[in-house]
């Protein structure tokens, strides 16, 4: 696809519920096109029909914290609470099919893992709540490590494939 294609994912994490206007600095422009999409953690649908009883925040319960269950309107109670802004930026520069497979990646493909996502990293706290920051870059080189192996293999099956 070369550069046909394109996809950007701006993350930032504020301490509120989800109540910042440009929490990542859009222009005026960016502003007036963007679609604003709240993603519960605990009452989307996606949630309630695919989690797992363990992974799923309406019913874990924190050992270590002691945060959780999490009840419907979670957002205006709990304390301490962080909201994950993100933008994403889909380009598919394909004559007829550029809006449709745009519009497809922002709210089938990408909307369901970080849903999904994120439940997981809420509901996984005790497993990463004491550690380090010297333990995360530890664990986040360890990732990227694997994943980098990964790619490299996928490539090479590619390129054989090819021949």
């Amino acid at each position: 696809m070369g550069d046909r294609f394109s996809m950007t994912i701006e993350t930032r994490y504020l301490p509120d519920s989800g109540s910042q206007y440009n929490a990542l600095n859009l222009s005026e422009s960016e502003l007036r096109s963007r679609e604003i999409d709240y993603v519960d953690i605990c009452t989307d649908d996606l949630v309630i029909r695919s989690s797992k009883s363990e992974e799923h925040p309406r019913t874990f319960k924190s050992e270590k914290t002691g945060r959780g269950p999490l009840v419907p309107g979670w957002r205006d109670s709990v304390n301490p609470i962080m909201c994950c802004y993100k933008v994403i930026k889909v380009d598919f520069q394909y004559w007829g099919l550029q809006s449709r497979v745009e519009q497809y990646i922002h709210r089938y493909g990408l909307r369901d893992i970080l849903l999904l996502g994120h439940c997981q990293c809420f509901c996984w706290i005790d497993e990463w709540y004491d550690m380090t920051i010297e333990e995360i870059r530890e664990m986040e080189n360890t990732v990227k490590q694997k994943l980098d192996e990964i790619r490299a293999n996928e490539e090479e099956e590619e390129e054989s494939e090819d021949q």
